[in-house]
């Protein structure tokens, strides 16, 4: 071996071939599987959500001044400019915090199973969040009667209606019968349509929003035409002067949201990388390969050279069997990869589809990946001088 004489047998290859193989089988498969994660993402980033995200912040009432001076904030930051409204919630946009079962209505159960997410709002949490009536009206400072603890007002969400089997929710009375009060009813007077407000990938809960009650959060709509800068400038210094105790702490709606995608895009990020890296390590193993190849088949190349073929005869002929290869490895992997993807996407209720150009394309894109490869190596050997290759002949 050291004196270059050493001659390897027929089957020399074969291990090489194998590893090639199985090296560009991970690398496809990784490749697809990057492509479904990433495209899951977006297909869950663009999901209609219901509200405007855009513009909405969030400041928790944490203080007595907070509770006691709300309205009085609420004028003042609109007399500023700083922003276009502002509303209250016992829970985010972004999350449904409590929930209640213990509810009927006419042609349902006294005693059933149903459980709804069960939200407090404000008569401004609705038109500051921009959510979408789609029947009936929003709460109202003209119907005193919606914060009323006996008959008051109840908006619903599309899920609710559906999971209550409602033809025409509006006007319909919802009782609840739980542990604190026997027998408590409300009219339904609006319906909404559904906001994601858990995971953007599962289905939208049943929720009812009652109008008074325990608020926790100030939702703020900031002033559009206003950067964004410039008018939390302006509202800091009216919370100062109202809850002197405690910082003008604020969040993005938009921030809350986008931690939901926090686990996915992790995936999605090491899937991508050790993709590359397969994919290199492929390339390395194509392109040793290659070069074994060429030398072993020196002098073939060389009498095919004498007797009239084309560099680009030779190219075909040497790239076919890694073309081979590579095609093995794409009937192995696209089948590996849909089974786990799809198994995969099952846990979520809003998912995307497992497109046949996705697999199409990361086949082709290995093909290329190969040819890139492997054609450094053919046609350096192609162009060689035959006289070289023959002489010891």
């Amino acid at each position: 071996m050291l004196k270059g004489t050493f001659r390897v047998g027929r089957f020399a290859a074969i291990p090489r071939k194998v590893l090639v193989v199985v090296q560009f089988t991970v690398s496809v498969t990784l490749i697809i599987g990057t492509i479904i994660v990433f495209r899951q993402i977006k297909y869950a980033k663009d999901r209609p959500v219901g509200y405007d995200r855009e513009g909405l912040i969030t400041v928790d009432m944490n203080t007595d001044d907070l509770n006691k001076n709300d309205e009085t904030i609420r004028q003042e930051l609109l007399r500023s400019g700083a922003i276009k409204d502002m509303g209250e919630t016992n829970s985010l946009p972004t999350e449904i915090s409590s929930g209640n079962g213990g509810f009927y209505w006419k042609g349902v159960e006294p005693h059933n199973s149903y459980n709804f997410g069960t939200l407090d709002v404000n008569y401004d949490y609705g038109h500051t969040v921009g959510w979408q009536v789609v029947e009936g009206r929003d709460f109202s400072r003209n119907f005193p009667g919606d914060t009323a603890r006996v008959m008051g007002g109840l908006i619903v969400n599309e899920a609710a209606v559906k999971q209550m089997g409602l033809k025409h929710p509006v006007g319909e009375v919802v009782n609840y019968q739980g542990t604190i009060f026997a027998n408590v009813p409300h009219v339904i007077v609006g319906v909404v349509k559904d906001m994601v407000m858990e995971s953007p990938y599962d289905k939208p809960q049943p929720v009812m929003f009652f109008c008074g009650g325990y608020v926790g959060h100030m939702v703020i709509r900031v002033n559009p035409t206003m950067p964004i800068r410039e008018a939390l400038a302006k509202m800091e210094p009216v919370f100062r002067k109202y809850n002197p105790g405690s910082p003008f702490d604020y969040k993005f709606i938009d921030d809350i949201y986008a931690k939901k995608f926090a686990d996915e895009e992790r995936i999605g990020h090491l899937a991508g990388f050790f993709a590359v890296l397969a994919v290199f390590i492929s390339c390395l193993g194509l392109f040793g390969l290659a070069s074994f190849m060429a030398e072993q088949r020196v002098k073939e190349i060389g009498v095919r050279k004498v007797l009239g073929a084309t560099v680009f005869n030779l190219w075909k002929l040497l790239s076919k069997d890694f073309v081979t290869l590579v095609i093995l490895s794409c009937c192995i992997s696209i089948p590996l990869a849909w089974y786990f993807l799809h198994a995969w996407l099952q846990k979520y209720d809003y998912r995307t589809t497992l497109s046949w150009w996705i697999f199409a394309a990361a086949g082709g894109g290995a093909l290329f990946i190969t040819l890139l490869t492997v054609s450094f190596q053919s046609i350096k050997a192609a162009v060689a001088n035959p006289v070289k290759s023959l002489r010891t002949e």
